[in-house]
């Protein structure tokens, strides 16, 4: 049998009776999405996750795929924040000042390196900018970025492509 997985899955049985196909398009996307919360940030914001994610390799699913987004309780926002927007922050933080972002980049590689970005909070809590997101947002969304990259580049080159690139940054 072709495209069958063997997984656990956390279900929620909705009722939608089949209709016309101007009244069953809204009723299918009033269907609420799913998914996990993974992070909480001190602002209230959450990083969650939610799989599948739908990412496919040469034409073959990856099963083990899933999404990251930061979310907004208060308005219900769903950023899927990417690799681009992450680094675009970091290059903002280094016009700002050199010896903060270096800091804020040996951050990021103590995350890389498997270190659980709570564990060493007061760190992150020291180093503000006035420019982008927050030094917790942008290590506990890479924590998860990268666990997926590793979940879809199981040899490494998924983290290392994201991750050399802002290395290269701190080592100019």
């Amino acid at each position: 049998m072709k495209n069958y997985y063997n997984h656990k899955i956390d279900l929620k049985k909705i009722t939608i009776k089949n209709t016309s196909r101007d009244k069953l398009v809204p009723s299918l996307e009033a269907i609420e999405y799913r998914g996990y919360e993974v992070e909480q940030f001190q602002d209230g914001r959450k990083v969650v996750i939610t799989k599948p994610g739908g990412k496919s390799v040469y034409g073959r699913p990856k099963k083990e795929d899933f999404l990251v987004f930061v979310y907004t309780p208060k308005d219900n926002g769903l950023w899927q924040i990417t690799h681009k927007q992450i680094f675009q922050d970091i290059e903002e933080k280094l016009s700002e000042s050199k010896t903060k972002t270096v800091e804020l980049i040996n951050m990021l590689e103590r995350t890389y390196n498997g270190e659980e970005p709570t564990d060493f909070i007061d760190d992150i809590n020291s180093l503000t900018f006035k420019n982008g997101e927050s030094v917790e947002l942008l290590l506990k969304v890479y924590k998860w970025i990268w666990g997926q990259e590793d979940v879809n580049y199981p040899n490494g080159e998924g983290r290392d492509m994201s991750w050399n690139p802002i290395k290269a940054l701190r080592d100019q």
